[in-house]
């Protein structure tokens, strides 16, 4: 089991992942509570300014896969075994019905990222319960709502998503008022 796999499945209650940019937002997320860190591009900093797991959205190569736990992936065979030889867990990306069972049939992975279409007018929460009525019992579903509220965080966690995805302009009112010892 990776480090993000583990840090989502040890986890009481959903965890929240973080969407940082840098180094500063990565210690000010881990001090809230965040339980692991997601970064899209320009990474500078992160690895150095906190010890919790790190999810790459976007390309698995050079020192950003390298500083990475997880890679976001599409359910895509090939760039799946890409980030594989590079020993790093594949989270896959899914929007719709059709997605998740490309993924389901074609690659099997453990861990998935419920990511509601920007362009669709449909209810991104809505969406996302739908996705996840649809992921087998045993693998781990993320919720990607960045701009998610404590009532909509609350909602996923009641029907069985183990994580959400959030900015980190949201996180103080997802996190628990005190922080975990570290």
């Amino acid at each position: 089991m990776s480090k993000l796999s583990q840090a989502i499945a040890e986890g009481d209650g959903i965890s929240v992942l973080v969407e940082v940019s840098d180094g500063h937002e990565a210690g000010r997320a881990q001090k809230q509570g965040a339980d692991a860190l997601v970064v899209r591009s320009g990474a500078a900093g992160v690895r150095d300014a906190s010890h919790l797991p790190l999810l790459l959205v976007g390309q698995a190569d050079g020192d950003r896969a390298v500083a990475a736990d997880a890679v976001v992936v599409p359910a895509d065979a090939e760039i799946w075994d890409e980030a594989h030889e590079l020993g790093i867990e594949c989270v896959v990306q899914v929007s719709d019905s059709d997605d998740l069972e490309r993924a389901l049939d074609e690659l099997d992975p453990e861990v998935f990222l419920l990511s509601p279409d920007p362009d669709s007018d449909d209810d991104a929460l809505e969406t996302l319960l739908a996705l996840l009525h649809d992921v087998p019992a045993g693998k781990l579903a993320i919720a990607e709502l960045r701009h998610a509220s404590a009532d909509d965080v609350a909602e996923l966690e009641r029907a069985g998503v183990d994580a959400v995805l959030v900015t980190s302009a949201n996180v103080t009112a997802l996190v628990p008022a005190t922080p975990p010892e570290v």
